[in-house]
């Protein structure tokens, strides 16, 4: 369930509450600092509201830093959607703040250039010299007011902009947790969030999507004989291969050590066999040498487990089922295809494919 369920109405009047209380803070006006304010006066977060009463008691404002904190310790459970949807209000605010104020900033060019055009009119007839005085004390306060506004603008761009570079940096450090380093591939956890993403989206009228596990076989005497520089080497050879072998919404992930997963969204069972099949032998016929004399070294090859999604089985027993039909792989030999028979993963159950 969302973390924030206020009508529209409702958050309206909470915006309109916590802009005040974010400008007057040392920090900038980015969605970290509205999620603060924004349950500060929505009454949401009895905790985060007694740690700010306290901390700014003695009249001190908030600077980036503390703003941080109270963020992640009392809001930094939040869901990526909601964060999202923070980020994209806030944004909108900001968008059409920076229109109104920009409007107000005509405006006021428009009723001082008037004033002064009228004072100038007044100062060269006979006209009370207190109301000349007072023309021109109204046209002091407009030009104060056209620069407060231009002020005011140039903030709300400049809050803009930085809301534009967090949400670029998000991007950035999202990529960079669920990538592999040494691969370039995705890792276990940006696996496991693109394999919820899929069951979440299934249509049980089609086909479900299918599941590749990946396993080099003998890499320990690979490492062993030599150097675990080299198993690098191999690692990244097979990933290479994978991720060449893929398409449109195929994940192509390091799961883990020399072992790899391939979830295939779109692909029935017959197809992820015969992928399977081509990235095994592409991978049998490859050869890889050693960097230093060019030494060719013994075969590699891979063993492979194919399951097709079940209606109702968890993401675990997926997972489970294709790892199981692996196992099979290993026993039987290695350098093969084995595909998981619906149900548990129990290795009597599963069909042997050799090459």
């Amino acid at each position: 369930m969302s973390r924030y369920r206020e009508t529209v109405n409702q958050s309206a009047e909470y915006l309109r509450l916590s802009l005040p209380l974010m400008s007057r803070q040392a920090a900038a006006l980015h969605p970290i600092s509205y999620a603060v304010w924004y349950e500060y006066v929505a009454g949401i977060n009895p905790p985060l509201k007694a740690a700010i009463d306290e901390l700014s008691k003695d009249g001190a404002v908030l600077d980036e830093a503390s703003t941080a904190e109270l963020f992640r310790k009392y809001i930094a459970e939040i869901d990526e959607k909601t964060a999202q949807r923070l980020r994209a209000g806030l944004h909108k605010v900001l968008s059409d703040m920076a229109q109104s104020a920009a409007h107000a900033e005509d405006r006021a060019e428009l009723f001082g250039q008037e004033l002064a055009q009228w004072s100038e009119e007044l100062g060269g007839s006979a006209a009370d010299p207190s109301v000349v005085e007072g023309i021109d004390r109204l046209l002091f306060g407009t030009r104060e007011m056209q620069g407060a506004i231009a002020a005011l603008k140039e903030r709300l761009d400049e809050s803009q902009n930085e809301i534009e570079m967090l949400r670029q940096e998000v991007g950035r450090a999202r990529e960079e947790a669920i990538a592999d380093s040494l691969t370039g591939l995705v890792n276990r956890r940006g696996f496991d969030l693109a394999l919820a993403a899929c069951l979440a989206a299934i249509d049980l009228a089609e086909h479900g999507p299918c599941l590749l596990i990946a396993d080099i076989d003998h890499f320990k005497k690979v490492n062993d004989a030599y150097g675990h520089l080299f198993g690098d080497k191999v690692i990244c050879s097979v990933a290479k291969i994978l991720k060449a072998n893929i398409k449109g919404r195929d994940t192509a992930a390091r799961y883990g050590g020399e072992e790899f997963v391939v979830l295939l969204p779109e692909t029935t069972l017959d197809g992820a066999c015969a992928l399977a099949e081509k990235i095994r032998t592409t991978i049998e016929a490859s050869r890889i040498r050693r960097a230093d004399n060019r030494q060719e070294i013994a075969q590699i090859t891979v063993s492979f487990g194919v399951a097709g999604y079940c209606a109702g089985e968890t993401a675990r027993e997926f997972i489970d089922r294709a790892d199981g039909a692996l196992y099979v792989s290993k026993n039987q030999g290695r350098n093969r295809v084995t595909v998981a028979a619906a149900g548990l993963p129990r290795a009597a159950d599963a069909q042997s494919r050799q090459s």
